[in-house]
């Protein structure tokens, strides 16, 4: 095999091994972040629940006046 040949396949190759380790670190990131923001959502939609089931929906209508006046 040509010596030159050789060199840019070893070139290419350590590019694209780079290439893949960086978007492994990417995507181990995302993960973590996709983690964390659906415990936030589960939290979001516990507390939701429990106001709904407490009757306090918190939604005013018309001119009816907000509980703090």
């Amino acid at each position: 095999m040509d010596t030159e040949r050789e060199t840019r396949l070893e070139e290419q190759i350590a590019h694209l091994t780079k290439t893949v380790e960086e978007l492994s670190d990417v995507i181990a990131r995302q993960d973590a972040e996709l983690s964390k923001l659906a415990h936030r959502v589960q939290v979001l939609m516990a507390r939701e629940a429990e106001r709904e089931a407490a009757g306090s929906g918190g939604v005013i209508l018309g001119d009816e006046r907000p509980p703090h006046y």
